[in-house]
């Protein structure tokens, strides 16, 4: 089986943080939040579902952002998300046939 990073880029993403890392949880082996100057609960929030947290100064610059982010993944595979997506239950098993 293939093991696969999820890489996202947050900034004050409280309300739909936890929503969205619950919707793929077990299916990332790991998960890299990428901090970009959050002065909510955004950071606390991902704390309850890794210990891969990093700042990142925003230099208005998404690629570089991105870029660090991708830099921090060990896995086969980057899975890039939003804070504000969501996979639904039929794409999780999708998703986890192609893991597979």
């Amino acid at each position: 089986m293939v093991s696969i990073s999820l890489c996202m880029i947050v900034k004050n993403e409280e309300q739909v943080l936890a929503r969205c890392l619950d919707s793929v949880r077990g299916l990332m082996d790991e998960i890299i939040i990428v901090d970009t100057g959050s002065t909510d609960r955004t950071k606390d929030i991902a704390k309850l579902y890794t210990k891969r947290i990093y700042d990142f100064t925003w230099v208005y610059d998404f690629a570089a952002a991105r870029n660090f982010a991708f830099s921090k993944a060990t896995c086969d595979y980057i899975y890039s998300a939003d804070a504000d997506e969501v996979l639904e239950e039929k794409d999780r098993e999708k998703f986890l046939q192609l893991k597979q």
